[in-house]
């Protein structure tokens, strides 16, 4: 992932010599630029800058109307934060299996519609491209929206298309574990201008009082504070022109890694919704205990079933529908009952066992990374 360097700190210190760290003013300039670049690189046609990813998918989900009532698809292999998102809004996520790409099973999603399904929440995980062709088919035909949390994606293209930009909405997560790191931070991308619109009005209180852009109509709501500050936006704008050659590089190291990994007879290469545009690189063992055994070798990282709070059997508070308060409890509202087991994905979690990270190394030469992928593949 990128490191913060030279740029990123002569950045900082001119938003903080300006004296004028809020977004907003006359003398504000770091986060209205940040966001307009943002959206052209994309190709969105609005971006919105927020404290974090998280905040970027509440965001979003509130923009869209997502609430009480109503059902959101999620992968049962995602950050945490995108299920807790829904249920922020008032809404209850509905898990749905991964395949072997360790993206969202269009095949499941079908099978989790219901009449009260609003959204799918469709994550790419890890650098790793959903089906968005089969999802957007699916949810024009069930008239569903599509959110996508592209946190763990941004910059990454799914058939010369963004993501973050083929749904209705998108969001990016900008910390240390992603593809743009300014400490924390995020954004909303959407091409619908009502959306934008609410989500904007969201992230600050109800938009009353700001000094936005002219042109854009819609009823003030009630809002939260998820505002950022020029210092990170204008950290943001040297990533941003980070991100297009770090990916190539990625892009060029995974390609020649897989293939000579695809030789090897002891596992395979995850399968890829993109594979020209592939910039993460996962084995599937046959046997968890095959995968056990790879993480010995140098190069392979973690078994992915092992990664904390993004397999659903470790979403505690979730699985046990507890907020903050009784009455701020979204399954009491919900139209039918739904209840949550640690088995209720077992298909998700078998992969999730035989699923080993292999590392890009990116740090060193190609030379020394071809070397650790024959060893891998020995």
């Amino acid at each position: 992932m990128p490191r913060i360097g030279m740029g990123e700190w002569i950045a900082a210190g001119g938003a903080i010599a300006r004296g004028h760290l809020s977004r907003y003013g006359k003398q504000a300039r770091y986060t209205n630029c940040f966001e307009k670049r943002l959206a052209q690189a994309t190709g969105a046609t609005h971006a919105l800058a927020v404290s974090s990813g998280t905040a970027a998918l509440i965001s979003a989900l509130a923009a869209a109307q997502i609430g009480p009532g109503d059902e959101v698809l999620v992968p049962a292999y995602t950050w945490m934060a995108t299920a807790t998102a829904v249920v922020m809004v008032g809404a209850v996520p509905v898990f749905v299996d991964i395949d072997e790409t360790l993206t969202i099973d269009p095949g499941d999603i079908e099978a989790k519609i219901t009449p009260y399904t609003r959204a799918i929440m469709p994550v790419h995980m890890g650098n790793a491209p959903c089906d968005m062709d089969a999802i957007m088919g699916i949810a024009s035909r069930h008239g569903l929206l599509v959110i996508e949390d592209a946190c763990q994606a941004v910059g990454v293209r799914y058939k010369d298309r963004h993501l973050g930009t083929i749904g209705h909405l998108g969001a990016y997560s900008f910390n240390k574990m992603k593809n743009m790191n300014i400490g924390e931070g995020g954004a909303v991308l959407t091409s619908d201008e009502r959306y934008f619109v609410r989500a904007r009005g969201y992230h600050d209180l109800g938009d009353l009082i700001r000094d936005h852009e002219g042109g854009l109509s819609e009823p003030s709501i009630i809002g939260v504070n998820y505002k950022v500050t020029e210092i990170q936006t204008a950290m943001a704008a040297v990533q941003l022109r980070k991100l297009g050659p770090m990916l190539e590089r990625m892009r060029r190291r995974r390609a020649m890694m897989a293939e000579i990994l695809s030789g090897s007879s002891e596992f395979r290469v995850t399968p890829h919704n993109d594979a020209d545009n592939a910039v993460s690189l996962t084995i599937l063992a046959p046997t968890k205990e095959a995968a056990v055994q790879l993480q010995g070798r140098r190069g392979v990282w973690n078994r992915l079933r092992d990664s904390s709070k993004h397999v659903y059997t470790n979403w505690e508070p979730i699985l046990a529908q507890r907020t903050s308060h009784p009455k701020f409890n979204p399954w009491a509202w919900a139209n039918r009952e739904i209840r949550y087991d640690k088995d209720m994905c077992l298909r998700t979690l078998d992969i999730l066992d035989r699923t080993c990270v292999v590392n890009l190394g990116m740090t060193y030469p190609s030379a020394v990374m071809r070397r650790v992928a024959r060893g891998i593949a020995r």
